[in-house]
């Protein structure tokens, strides 16, 4: 098959997602001697648009793993905004060191529902983003390596192609029940509704924490108060140029605790083709 274009696509709140999937697709674009454009649907004004390709492209496309799954805010505009159009793609998550579960295979079925062929898919590494001991620095440079040397194999298999192919295989269930976080003591933890608080020692009022909330969910005018939806990305606290935005939820720092007691050996990438 001809490509003619390669779409770098992401939601990616802390970094890593726009990373491998930004790494994957330069690689692409080059095996495959197109040009390469990139469609970032991280911020809520992003989100009002419709994204729409066609047979003649190919988009890596990627999110984070949250519980287990695709971030649920995510699935409505992935599901309504996002249009296939026959275009290849190749699915992406990140995890953060513990399991991307069902995510991967969830993402796929998107994809495929919205008009895509999927033709490969993979898992990456990231730096968890409640708990900086657990993969940090990652994706590191073997990480993209590896990203690279699986666009090459895609530019292959697309090369190879001379229709749509069917579906990539996936372990996984789309519509498992979501991952429970859990604390210290083996129990669920429960911080559907915790938020991030605002240091003023140290918090400027620059802002920056509310343009860049990808939920909208900070108040510019005061940046103490959070009174939209947090689905605790972290985007806030780990762009405050001064250190100054956290989380002091019990529940939430039992299982950043236990994150980083139970799941510290080191995750490799995983991919499908």
């Amino acid at each position: 098959m001809k490509i003619n274009r390669v779409w770098a696509v992401y939601w990616s709140a802390t970094g890593n997602t726009a990373a491998v999937v930004s790494a994957a697709a330069d690689a692409l674009a080059k095996a495959l001697d197109c040009p390469r454009e990139t469609a970032d649907f991280t911020l809520p004004q992003a989100r009002e648009r419709e994204l729409s390709f066609g047979p003649d492209e190919l988009a890596v496309l990627g999110t984070p793993t949250y519980a287990g799954r695709v971030p649920n805010k995510l699935v409505p505009y992935i599901r309504e905004r996002i249009r296939g159009g026959g275009a290849l793609a190749a699915a992406a998550v990140t995890f953060g060191n513990r399991s991307f579960d069902n995510a991967l295979a969830e993402l796929c079925a998107l994809l495929e529902a919205d008009g895509f062929c999927t033709v490969a898919a993979a898992a990456f590494v990231g730096q968890h983003a409640f708990a900086a001991q657990l993969a940090p620095g990652r994706p590191d440079a073997g990480d993209l390596r590896q990203a690279e040397a699986f666009a090459v194999r895609i530019a292959e298999k697309v090369r190879g192609l001379a229709e749509p192919p069917a579906p990539v295989q996936v372990p996984g269930d789309p519509d498992a029940p979501y991952y429970v976080p859990k604390g210290m003591d083996g129990q669920p933890a429960k911080f559907l509704k915790a938020k991030p608080l605002a240091d003023p020692e140290k918090c400027t009022r620059c802002g920056l924490c509310a343009r860049l909330c990808p939920m909208g969910a900070i108040d510019p005018g005061d940046v103490s108060q959070v009174p939209g939806t947090c689905i605790k990305c972290q985007s806030c606290v780990a762009h405050c140029p001064q250190g100054a935005r956290y989380f002091d939820d019990p529940a939430f720092l039992s299982h950043r605790a236990m994150l980083e007691e139970s799941f510290r050996d080191r995750k490799e990438p995983v991919f499908f083709l």
